[in-house]
């Protein structure tokens, strides 16, 4: 069965699509089978990874039945992808049925043995597709920049995540928080941290050890269609998350050889 990894936050701009994207591209170079499932309406997990998201089906044609997920599934340079664009902006309005919170968890159930890891990428919104992500996932990534904003969304996922493990998933956990865009030399993003240590307390999880440090790779890489870690592997961004992803091999292990 595949280990299901949800990378979330309410806030945007903290780096949830580059954090998602190096997972998938750090495991696929590790010999793991990788499925990256894209639940943003703006389609920015495909498109940094170079598809063409406008014209191809979509995770929204899988989850109101007009495509099987075999039919929809992509592949890229990282692992293969369930693309998303604008469409799936549809969703909170049109999958209003019962059981709409299992919509992906179902979809994402025919290819479990498939896939060693599925990663998912959430928009910037606790919504129908956030939630469907949750009851997906066994764990959750918690990206967040170094602001006192960001560190407020963090916060305000505390009540979902309960409710998803009162009503839906009770297996659900926080994997960490994740810091980005982080600079040690600065008073706030010291304070920001020692904050966010009191909310992992709270979620009942950690701050991960790896800091993700600004880069231009960051900004560079999505033109080209690659992950971080593929653009630019020697840049110390893509040092700083090798180290995020041993951190979440260690917690899950590694069902795959290593890639020769």
């Amino acid at each position: 069965m595949s280990i299901i990894i949800t990378v979330t936050n309410q806030k945007g701009g903290v780096g949830k699509t580059t954090t998602a994207s190096s997972l998938m591209d750090g495991l696929r170079q590790r010999g793991a089978r990788v499925l990256g499932v894209d639940l943003d309406p703006q389609g920015s997990l495909g498109f940094c990874l170079g598809l063409d998201i406008e014209n191809c089906a979509t995770i929204y044609d899988v989850l109101k039945g007009s495509r099987t997920i075999q039919e929809v599934i992509t592949p890229s340079e990282c692992g293969d992808i369930l693309p998303s664009n604008i469409l799936l902006s549809a969703a909170e309005l049109e999958f209003n049925r019962p059981g709409r919170e299992f919509l992906l968890k179902t979809a994402l159930a025919e290819v479990s043995e498939d896939y060693d890891y599925i990663i998912i990428d959430t928009p910037p919104a606790l919504n129908v597709l956030t939630v469907n992500a949750y009851v997906a996932a066994d764990g959750l990534i918690i990206p967040m920049a170094p602001e006192i904003l960001s560190l407020l969304g963090v916060a305000q996922i505390r009540e979902t995540i309960d409710t998803v493990r009162r009503c839906y998933n009770s297996r659900l956990r926080v994997l960490g928080i994740l810091l980005n865009k982080y600079n040690q030399r600065f008073t706030l993003n010291r304070e920001v941290l020692e904050m966010a240590e009191q909310i992992a307390k709270q979620l009942d999880t950690k701050v991960f050890q790896a800091r993700i440090r600004s880069g231009v790779a960051v900004a560079e890489a999505p033109a080209h269609g690659e992950s971080v870690l593929s653009y630019a592997p020697d840049s110390k961004v893509a040092r700083d998350l090798r180290l995020l992803l041993n951190e979440v091999v260690r917690e899950y292990g590694f069902p795959s050889a290593p890639a020769r």
